[in-house]
């Protein structure tokens, strides 16, 4: 896994850069400017006969900017740089790299400074295909104040290719949270990669992200504790299920689904397909008698547990000891997709809950996660062997707080759902995030807007408990099947568009997604 940082922790390294190992600032700027300037050189190659325009505030930010423009015109640029403050106002080393580009400029044309006084002076951009933002770094936190809150809206609606410097500005990089931030094509993240860019408006916001060094080792991470991480195929592949020569149905995971109800029977099917897909050896759906012939009409390979409903079509606590079998042979018990939220059906899924979560790992999901509200979910560890999969909404509806207020602090709240009831949250969106009962936020890589539909975290829910069901060790099961649910989706992009896609057709390329992964690991 691919470890994301801190803020604080960026500045870590950089004090001991610094302080312990005696590389002075204006060093580690020169570093840094020299990293980025291959870099936006090398990705914006096509716009090299047009102008260059960089935004440079009064901060080491915009003292990497000044560095910057000084490498961009070397290699042949034009460069215009607008700027905020006046000399005495910037930090030391921004001043020291401003008065070089200053005397630079003194005798090239192709060199233009320019100081930001009023909302006109953005004109002065006008004409550049590039916009490199150096305004504000990672240290930089709260709502963007003026000037910053004109020139990033103005620059905004620009036409250019846009570049942010470590961190887009106005993004809170530890919180991955803004209420405007600057728009980029492409961000380069200094020293390390922060855990803000990959999340929340950071993923929205920050295009492409590609990594530049500073100068130091990267041993000097290595002491550095870290409980965020970017999961890489590495780690999905290896946390895959390996298939015996001598496997049989049964000792390929023994899966119980119980799932769907009048109103909504192609969540099950959807749940089940996605479970046999994914290669689970035996799977049973629970399911009302008097809408049995959906199922069997539309999946011919799954094995149905009717039970009574009397036309009523859905779960109640009546129905359990006709399922009581069914629940006791299962190692695994999947329940939620399309149940339906009928308080019949929310009180049966209580009582399963209370009677198996101990002995038996289940994965809750939808309707289902309804049945933990009011605080029942609180109850002392009744969660140990459960992993939730709710989308935001749901998840801000379980825990007691706004989307909104989700949006400012995603991972605060994420991990204290998990620490505290010692359980696996699989928090839905883009991109989905994986909290663990020790605290780890594990953000996924994959995905893309095709996933935004209907049924997409019904498929979810089946191949994670098909995973579960087959590798017995959740977290392996957790990332396996987040990674492998938008890797299937991704590659359904090279025959259709994200507009196309549907829950039913990342079912049928899991296969395909799973050689996929294997050709690229192996």
């Amino acid at each position: 896994m691919i470890p994301l940082y801190s803020n604080q922790q960026i500045r870590e390294i950089d004090s001991f850069a610094i302080n312990r190992l005696n590389i002075p600032g204006s060093i580690l700027m020169e570093n840094a400017s020299i990293n980025l300037s291959k870099i936006i050189i090398d990705k914006t190659f096509k716009y090299r006969k047009s102008a260059y325009g960089i935004l440079c505030g009064k901060g080491n930010n915009g003292g990497d900017g000044f560095a910057l423009a000084r490498h961009l015109r070397n290699d042949g640029l034009k460069v215009k740089v607008l700027y905020l403050g006046l000399p005495e106002e910037m930090s030391p080393d921004a001043k020291m790299n401003f008065q070089i580009l200053q005397k630079l400029a003194e005798n090239d044309d192709e060199l233009i400074l320019k100081n930001y006084i009023s909302k006109k002076d953005i004109r002065f951009l006008s004409d550049c295909s590039v916009i490199i933002d150096a305004l504000l770094g990672s240290g930089s936190e709260g709502d963007l104040r003026e000037p910053y809150k004109n020139i990033i809206e103005n620059i905004n609606n620009h036409s250019a290719f846009k570049v942010a410097v470590d961190i887009p500005t106005g993004l809170d990089v530890n919180k991955g949270y803004s209420s405007l931030c600057f728009h980029s094509d492409l961000t380069i993240s200094l020293a390390g990669l922060k855990k803000g860019l990959f999340f929340g408006d950071g993923y929205a916001n920050a295009g492409e992200i590609c990594l530049a060094g500073i100068g130091v080792n990267e041993n000097l991470f290595d002491d550095i504790p870290v409980q965020d991480y970017l999961i890489e195929p590495e780690d999905a592949f290896e946390a895959l299920p390996k298939k015996k020569k001598d496997a049989h149905k049964y000792s390929s995971g023994k899966l119980l689904v119980v799932a769907g109800s009048e109103q909504f029977p192609g969540a099950a099917l959807l749940t089940a397909r996605a479970a046999l897909k994914i290669g689970t050896g035996s799977v049973i759906l629970a399911f009302p008698n008097s809408i049995k012939k959906y199922v069997h009409k539309n999946l011919m390979e799954l094995v149905v547990q009717g039970y009574e409903d009397k036309g009523k079509g859905f779960l109640s606590t009546s129905n359990l000891s006709e399922l009581k079998k069914k629940l006791d042979w299962a190692e695994v018990i999947s329940i939620g997709p399309g149940l339906g939220r009928n308080p019949e059906t929310l009180d049966a899924v209580r009582e399963i809950i209370l009677e198996y979560s101990a002995a038996k790992k289940i994965v809750i999901d939808a309707d289902g996660l309804y049945s933990l509200k009011e605080n029942f979910y609180k109850r002392e560890n009744l969660l140990r062997n459960v992993v939730l999969t709710p989308h935001h909404g749901e998840f801000s509806d379980l825990f007691g707080i706004t989307v909104g207020e989700l949006k400012k602090d995603i991972l605060r709240f994420g991990k204290d759902f998990s620490t505290s009831q010692k359980s696996y949250l699989v928090l839905k969106g883009a991109p989905t995030i994986v909290f663990t009962p020790s605290g780890e936020a594990l953000i996924n890589s994959t995905g893309n807007p095709g996933l935004a539909k209907f049924g997409s975290g019904d498929v979810l829910t089946g191949i994670l408990s098909g995973l579960i069901s087959q590798k017995k060790i959740i977290e392996d099961a957790v990332i396996s099947a987040v990674y492998l649910h938008s890797l299937s989706a991704d590659l359904l992009l090279k025959k259709m568009t994200e507009y196309g896609i549907l829950a039913g057709d990342i079912i049928e390329n899991i296969p395909n997604a799973i050689k996929f992964l294997r050709k690229s690991v192996i």
